[in-house]
C-alpha cells in the first residue's frame, strides 16, 4: 500500500502549510493554552490515533522506528508492550503501542533549563529551549543544544525519553543528549507519514491534523468519543489517542506491561552493541 494511502497523505500535509501560533515572549516556554488556541484557530495541530481493534502487536512499528533512526540494541523511539492477565480459559493479552505523546501541555519542556532562543518554523515564530514544543504540535529535542542535564527525561510521566550513548550533547560534550520519538519530523516535513505510520501492515495507526475536519483523525475521533489517552490525570493533554474495544485497557498495560528496554541493560545487550556503531575507536574507551 502507498505511503498516499495511508494517514496523512503528501496532498493533505501541504494543504496544511500555513502554521499559525502566538509568538512566545520571557521564558520562552510554549504555554499550552495560547499555543493550543492559537493552533485550533490557525495552524496545524499534529496528531496520531491508533486503533486497538486493528493492531496485531507483530512491533513491525518497532522495528520500523529502529531502523528510521538507527537506534542501539536496548533503546527504543516507539515499542510495543503486552500486558498478560487472567487465567485459562480467560487468560487475555492487552496491546500497547508506546511512544511519545507529543502532548500540548508538556511537562518536559518546562523543565528544560537551556537558555531559549529565537525560532521560525514555516513563517511562525517562537521560543525554543532544547526540549521545546513546535507550532505544528511537534515536542522536539535539539540535542545540538542539549546539556544531557536529564531533567526532561525525569519528568516525563510516559517514561518515552532516554539518553542516547551513541551521541554526545551539544550543550555538554561531556554527556549524552535526550532522544525520544519526534513523529519522524524529516518525513513529514517532506509531505510523507512517519515511518511507523507507513510500516503498519493492518492500517493501525493513523497520523493527521486535528485541525483538519476532513482529515482521518478528526473523523476517528468524532465517531470515537470513547477514545483513551495514557495518564489522562497528568493532564499533559497528550496527541495519541487510542480507540477500539481494548481502548480502556491501555493504562492498566502502560503501567503493567513488560517493557522490553530493559534488556538495554543485560550483559549480551551491552557486549553486542560495543560492537556495533558505536563501537570506541581506536585509542578511545
Amino acid at each position: 500500500m502507498s505511503e498516499e494511502k495511508k494517514g496523512l497523505t503528501r496532498k493533505e500535509f501541504l494543504k496544511a502549510a500555513a502554521v499559525g501560533t502566538a509568538v512566545v515572549a520571557g521564558a520562552g516556554v510554549l504555554s499550552a493554552a495560547s499555543n493550543l488556541e492559537a493552533a485550533r484557530k490557525k495552524g496545524t495541530r499534529l496528531a496520531m490515533v491508533i486503533d486497538l481493534d486493528r493492531c496485531i502487536g507483530c512491533k513491525a512499528c518497532a522495528i520500523a522506528c529502529k531502523t528510521e533512526f538507527d537506534t542501539r540494541l536496548g533503546v527504543f523511539k516507539s515499542q510495543v508492550v503486552y500486558n498478560e492477565h487472567g487465567a485459562y480459559p480467560k487468560a487475555e493479552r492487552d496491546i500497547l503501542p508506546w511512544l511519545c505523546n507529543h502532548c500540548d501541555n508538556p511537562p518536559c519542556v518546562k523543565v528544560c533549563p537551556v537558555e531559549p532562543i529565537s525560532a521560525e518554523f514555516k513563517g511562525v515564530k517562537f521560543k525554543k529551549r532544547a526540549t521545546y514544543k513546535r507550532p505544528d504540535g511537534a515536542v522536539l529535542v535539539d540535542q545540538d543544544r542539549c546539556i544531557g542535564c536529564g531533567l526532561c527525561i525525569q519528568n516525563c510521566p510516559y517514561s518515552v525519553r532516554f539518553f542516547d550513548p551513541g551521541k554526545k550533547a551539544g550543550g555538554n560534550p561531556s554527556a549524552n543528549p535526550a532522544d525520544k520519538c519526534t513523529f519522524c519530523e524529516h518525513r513529514i516535513e517532506a509531505g510523507v507519514v512517519p515511518s511507523c505510520v507507513n510500516t503498519c501492515q493492518a492500517r493501525a495507526r493513523i497520523f493527521g491534523d486535528l485541525n483538519d475536519p476532513k482529515s482521518e483523525v478528526s473523523k476517528l475521533l468524532k465517531a470515537h468519543k470513547e477514545a483513551a489517552v495514557l495518564l489522562p490525570a497528568k493532564k499533559t493533554m497528550p496527541k495519541v489517542y487510542y480507540i477500539g474495544k481494548k481502548a480502556k485497557a491501555v493504562n492498566a498495560a502502560f503501567l503493567k506491561g513488560e517493557d522490553i528496554r530493559k534488556e538495554a541493560n543485560s550483559e549480551y545487550q551491552l557486549r553486542e552493541w560495543k560492537k556495533g556503531p558505536y563501537a570506541p575507536k581506536k585509542g578511545g574507551k
